[in-house]
């Protein structure tokens, strides 16, 4: 406020005054007249001057006020117009009516009112949020939504953004390189030859870490360590890890070609965190079968490559290692619960049958954990039955809760996912929890098992608990009838020896054949109705080809088929003229929709089910999801034409 507004004495107090000077003068006149004309005149100078005064006061107060209002009315203009600060009102038509001309440089245009504003900003189309960013041309902008005023605020946050993305961008990456079956590849060489294989390796590997200014560091004679940011990362994703590619063409005149594996860690600030992840996406890839690079970006996990099989280990150390480490376990167990996937399947039902001749041969109890009898193990059971321990030896999940305790040792088998068991109660009662699985490894996995025994190379559990078995005890007796079980998840799994079948694979069935197991009987146990016979073909008759090499079979609606028939129609697809792969839908009697995936190996449809919520192997995979047969059908082509469009299908 001016100084002179506070200098002024003025209102009513005033007037008072005047009148009581007046009347004491009126009364001075009274007594001594000369003296009360003098004052009577005094006071009416001061009347004068108090009335001038006011005036002048009025008019200085009238002149302040109407610069003041001019200044907050100037101040008002330069906010609405000139400030960086968009201001657009619209109508319930979503057409502008009013805009500053912050608005207009925005849009690039002289004049916006009686536009649609959605066509104008189609960034703003559908928007809901009270403040959110958009892009409109090369700038980001913040606005700050009033929707029951019909009124936004435009902000220019281009800066904050780019500031914003750099710092995401320049973010430490931690990434490690491996070559997965290098042992494997040099087996039998000269040392000559093994070196120059390594030089060009070597070689290859820097010149990929040179060409996007990545730290390389070798930390072991088949391991890298690398270090680089987020940007760099995202580059590499683009490209899908061509080095995967390189390195294996490089390598392709050997017997073996030299795979690697990557484990790379991002999103965090915390080095020693990041050091962690890494090591865990390393141990995904590998558990996947290797070839192929796994990514861990905060809650994201992402996979590239995988297109070539998991290579058979020459060697079979590790599984006697593991042998005599689960023959520990077992003695120091109270009793042991076997468990596998839902619906089991005989893969299942033998490696468990195997595992179960490991606990009798130690002293201990062992339990069997049996779900229900379906068409694709009723034949088995019914055999495994005859024999008393065996069959006395099943129980159901319910039963399976109430007799695990921490002393308790839970064998999974042929699955590494809690999600997948009847009963995932089972593994919270104890922390004794043993895998043994031939599936490659996804995300979900059971994270607090003491022991882990995954090789993604072998054509069924069946197989690894037969190498168990071998280096369990000495010597080693198996019945007959346990022989066959384990046989005949061998068979089942391998399509009868045809696929994801190793030199291995038959070292296995030829020591089971050894002890008695009957192939004849085997083959009695896999034979089929006519009836299932004829509901395949009503399922192959609907099969669609696309790509030339994919085939597609959708059941009719309303149709209730069990997953192995699904999986049967999958595999008789496959056996198609120049069909690749075959993908079967069908609705299963669970409710759920059921899809069976199958390739020859030149299509990875474990990365396509993985991308359905599924997963499985290269060349056998499956899913099951909730919704319709169309909906589903819409979803698996959905991904077969990105997966086309972004690397092509087929190698």
């Amino acid at each position: 406020m001016p100084k002179f507004l506070l200098t002024r004495w003025h209102g009513l107090h005033i007037v008072w005054a005047l009148a009581l000077i007046l009347l004491l003068s009126l009364g001075l006149a009274y007594f001594h007249w000369e003296l009360g004309l003098a004052a009577v005149i005094l006071c009416g100078v001061l009347v004068y001057y108090t009335i001038q005064a006011e005036k002048a006061f009025r008019h200085d107060l009238n002149e302040y006020i109407s610069t003041l209002s001019h200044r907050v009315k100037r101040a008002g203009n330069e906010v609405v117009n000139e400030l960086p600060l968009g201001i657009l009102l619209y109508n319930e038509d979503r057409t502008i009516e009013w805009s500053n001309p912050y608005i207009a440089v925005m849009a690039d245009r002289d004049s916006l009112i009686g536009q649609p504003m959605d066509e104008i900003f189609p960034a703003l189309k559908g928007k809901k949020e009270q403040i959110f960013e958009v892009q409109i041309g090369l700038k980001v902008y913040q606005v700050y939504a009033r929707y029951e005023e019909r009124l936004m605020y435009f902000r220019d946050v281009s800066e904050y953004h780019l500031l914003s993305k750099s710092y995401e961008e320049e973010k430490t990456v931690l990434g490690i390189v491996m070559m997965d079956n290098l042992d494997e590849v040099t087996q039998g060489m000269d040392d000559q030859s093994r070196n120059l294989m390594m030089s060009k390796v070597t070689s290859q590997i820097a010149e990929w870490a040179l060409q996007y200014e990545i730290f390389l560091k070798r930390i072991a004679s088949d391991k890298y360590l690398l270090v680089l940011d987020q940007h760099t990362l995202k580059e590499l994703e683009q490209t899908k890890f061509e080095l995967l590619d390189e390195i294996r063409e490089l390598t392709a005149d050997h017997k073996l070609p030299l795979t690697i594996s990557m484990g790379f860690a991002g999103g965090s600030t915390n080095l020693i965190e990041l050091g962690q992840l890494m090591q865990t996406s390393l141990d995904m890839a590998l558990g996947r079968g290797g070839d192929q690079v796994a990514v861990k970006m905060g809650q994201r996990l992402s996979f590239y490559g995988g297109r070539s099989n998991a290579v058979e280990k020459r060697t079979r150390v590790r599984a006697r290692v593991i042998s005599h480490a689960l023959r520990d376990l077992i003695k120091e167990s109270e009793k042991v619960i076997i468990t596998g996937h839902k619906n089991p399947d005989m893969d299942v039902i033998g490696a468990a049958v195997g595992m179960l001749k490991a606990v009798h041969l130690s002293g201990k109890e062992g339990y069997i954990v049996l779900e229900g009898v379906n068409p694709s193990i009723k034949r088995l059971l019914d055999l495994l039955s005859e024999d008393e321990r065996i069959g006395l030896s099943f129980i159901s999940p319910e039963e399976a809760l109430t007799l695990v305790n921490p002393r308790t040792l839970v064998a999974v088998l042929d699955t590494h996912k809690a999600s997948m068991l009847k009963e995932p109660r089972i593994l919270q009662n104890t922390h004794r929890i043993v895998i043994v699985d031939h599936h490659r490894r996804g995300e979900d996995f059971i994270g607090d098992a003491i022991l882990v025994y995954m090789e993604p190379y072998a054509s069924s559990t069946c197989e690894l608990v037969t190498e168990l078995l071998q280096y369990f005890h000495d010597p080693m007796e198996i019945s007959p009838l346990e022989a066959t079980a384990l046989l005949a998840g061998i068979v089942v799994d391998t399509k009868s020896f045809s696929l994801q079948t190793g030199a291995r694979t038959f070292e296995a069935a030829s020591y089971l054949r050894r002890n008695g197991a009957d192939s004849a009987l085997v083959r009695k146990l896999l034979k089929e109705d006519l009836t299932d016979y004829m509901k395949k073909a009503e399922i192959i008759k609907n099969a669609e080809i696309i790509n030339d090499h994919i085939a597609i079979a959708v059941s009719e609606p309303g149709s209730k088929v069990p997953q192995l028939t699904i999986a049967q129609v999958a595999d008789t697809l496959l056996n198609m003229n120049e069909i690749l792969a075959s993908f079967v839908i069908s609705e299963r009697p669970d409710g759920f929709i059921g899809i069976s995936a199958r390739s020859t190996g030149q299509i990875n449809v474990q990365v396509i089910m993985e991308q359905l919520g599924g997963g499985g192997h290269l060349t056998n995979a499956a899913t099951q999801l909730d919704g319709t047969l169309a909906e589903a059908n819409r979803k698996l082509r959905e991904v077969l034409n990105q997966m086309e469009e972004e690397e092509g299908l087929f190698e």
